[in-house]
């Protein structure tokens, strides 16, 4: 009889209101265990360490002395993600870091370069990467009930209500700005689910009167003529927010809503053998939302209206394709209405945190990889320089001198 493996036990640094949002969300998961926790504050330190029944230190160094941490969590201001995250990869520890993985794509190309070294896991909290409605999206485009999308757009109308002017948020010096410190969970949205890394970036900058740049849009070109926009301020009541992601598909439209995405709506054409599959949708809506790590509350629902003959039986034609597609398709997938949106930001961060824990144990490649945070950073440092410049930028990928994966 073989034993079960020891759990991996895991250190936080910093222990702010998302650093103990993250340990109060994961402390029950298989196969990991609260280690230690860390934290200039030691107020914070030790109110978050006796919650979780751990000892309270004061430095990422402290912890990383500690035999029985052998993964860490950064949850720190961006500014410091990237030396901690490789720091924690020379001593030896899987690294869970909040993101952006890094302020600058320099910085964080080192740390993908760190993570190969070291052979240890890292993952990024790209917690969009691990939301069922995108994973469900990625599926249906997987299994060509989707076309690929031609067009991405994201527009965020986010709350500034509790970033007061002295926050770290509007200092780029602490945040990398907007692009870095926000955008780049959708710009990473856009890689996931358009399959391909970015080419170019236009973009603007906005700055309120007398204060800080407030609002910023980015054009990001992909290939095959694909256009990613996107869209963020920060200036609403928290009452008053809305985020839009729209996704073309040529014959078929993909809304979702909310910065935590809880519902999506699927408007399609298609031909009788497409009408069909899309009916079957309902019986394999566990299987179309299922994210490991991510537990169902069991109110997620699927459903799917297909009107018949909705229009005419001849071809029609768009962006030169030819398609029969007289049915018309309306899906809505709900993960349980705007109430579960705390159930739903939870248990995403639950699921990249069970990534790790799978990657550490059994090898493989976390979802929100290092080469994923890498990507989104150097997109939302292009942005940014295009903004200030109000030139288009390149975006350095693969054959531009940004990192390479070698191979093994």
């Amino acid at each position: 009889m073989t034993s079960a493996p020891a759990s991996l036990g895991l250190g936080l640094v910093g222990c702010g209101g998302f650093g103990a949002y993250v340990l109060d969300a994961v402390a029950d998961l298989p196969g990991l265990r609260p280690a230690a926790v860390a934290d200039p504050d030691p107020v914070r330190a030790r109110a978050l360490g006796e919650r979780h029944g751990v000892p309270a230190l004061g430095s990422l160094e402290e912890l990383l002395e500690r035999e029985d941490v052998a993964a860490v969590a950064i949850a720190t201001p961006p500014a410091a993600h990237a030396a901690m995250a490789t720091a924690a990869l020379r001593a030896g520890r899987h690294v869970l870091c909040e993101k952006p993985l890094a302020t600058t794509a320099r910085d964080a190309d080192a740390v993908v370069r760190e993570a190969e070294r070291a052979g240890r896991a890292l993952v990024v909290d790209h917690v969009l990467r691990y939301n069922p409605l995108l994973r469900a999206v990625e599926r249906l485009t997987a299994q060509g009930l989707l076309a690929p999308p031609r067009r991405f757009l994201f527009e965020n109308d986010a709350s500034d209500q509790d970033l007061g002017p002295d926050h770290w948020f509007w200092d780029r010096a602490h945040s990398g700005g907007i692009f870095v410190e926000h955008g780049v969970h959708f710009f990473d949205a856009a890689r996931a689910l358009l399959g391909s890394d970015p080419l170019s970036v236009r973009a603007t900058a906005v700055r309120r009167p007398g204060g800080p740049v407030d609002m910023v849009s980015a054009d990001v070109l992909h290939p095959g003529g694909v256009l990613a926009s996107h869209l963020h301020s920060f200036t609403h009541a928290h009452r008053c927010e809305r985020q839009l992601m729209r996704l073309d598909h040529g014959f078929a439209e993909t809304r979702i809503d909310g910065w935590i995405p809880v519902r999506a709506e699927i408007s399609a054409w298609t031909d009788e053998d497409g009408a069909e599959v899309w009916e079957r949708l309902p019986a394999r809506a566990a299987a179309l939302l299922h994210v490991a790590g991510f537990r169902p509350h069991g109110g997620e629902r699927v459903s799917v209206v297909v009107e018949r003959d909705a229009g005419a039986s001849g071809p029609v034609r768009g962006r030169g394709e030819q398609r029969v597609v007289p049915h018309h398709v309306r899906a809505v997938l709900d993960l349980g209405g705007e109430a579960r949106k705390p159930y739903v930001y939870r248990e995403s961060v639950r699921a990249a945190v069970a990534d790790l824990v799978r990657v550490a144990r059994d090898g493989g490649t976390p979802v929100a990889d290092a080469l994923a945070g890498l990507s989104a950073v150097a997109v939302a440092e292009a942005a940014t320089l295009a903004a200030d410049t109000g030139t288009e930028q390149p975006v350095p990928g693969p054959g531009a001198g940004l990192h390479v994966r070698e191979p093994s």
